[in-house]
């Protein structure tokens, strides 16, 4: 999909997601407050960013290098989102729910922005520290006897709880599944680009592997 198809669908999303009868639906709910809401908005602020004209692209990567600071944002922007005093407070007054959304849409667009510059071993740094805190208060949402957001029922919460630790779980299952294919794909790509570079090799190669080993020129000595 193109840049330019991207921003209009976001743009669509957002327009959808922005809706009071869709927001109060996602939110009605502990589990689609948090497992469908959050990557919804995050979504629409990563399609809405593929708009973004070079120049200002540019001027975001002068103050992003490596996609560090765009990470951080999202992990703050995560941890935050996911105390359950925040998920009360967004229920009972519009400007921290407003205020919430606006962060993952902001938090969407630093993640698509921040994900490359970033590498394999920042991006390993950041899905270290993010999905174990994901799998820290899942942990906290199921074994907790008590209700931490009082807006939400008990199996709501508990629900939620499984629903963060499989995600995060997943991801990290997907991830190292990925950097593996990339490492191999990267291998056969070289192979590829040597074959081009010295064609030769490639007969040459077997061809010594099969001729016969060279002979002694001084006959052995037998006692």
């Amino acid at each position: 999909m193109n840049a330019r198809a991207q921003a209009p669908i976001g743009a669509a999303l957002l327009a959808v997601l922005a809706l009071a009868p869709v927001r109060h639906a996602m939110e009605a709910g502990m589990w689609r407050h948090m497992m469908l809401q959050f990557p919804l908005w995050m979504a629409a602020g990563a399609l809405l960013v593929a708009a973004l004209p070079a120049r200002a692209r540019a001027l975001v990567a002068r103050c992003n290098a490596y996609g560090i600071t765009g990470l951080v944002g999202v992990a703050l922007a995560l941890a935050v989102g996911m105390v359950p005093r925040v998920l009360d407070l967004a229920l009972l007054r519009p400007e921290v729910e407003w205020t919430k959304l606006a962060a993952l849409l902001l938090a969407g667009a630093a993640l698509r922005l921040s994900w490359r510059p970033a590498g394999l071993v920042l991006q390993f740094f950041f899905l270290g520290n993010v999905l174990p805190m994901m799998a820290v208060v899942g942990s906290l949402y199921v074994d907790s006897p008590l209700r931490l957001c009082n807006a939400y029922l008990l199996d709501d919460q508990v629900r939620l709880g499984q629903w963060l630790i499989g995600v995060a779980a997943t991801i990290a299952v997907a991830w190292l599944a990925w950097v593996g294919w990339q490492q191999v794909r990267r291998e056969d790509l070289a192979r590829a680009a040597a074959v081009a570079a010295d064609p030769a090799s490639l007969v040459s190669a077997p061809a010594a592997a099969r001729a016969p080993a060279p002979q002694s020129p001084h006959p052995a000595r037998h006692g």
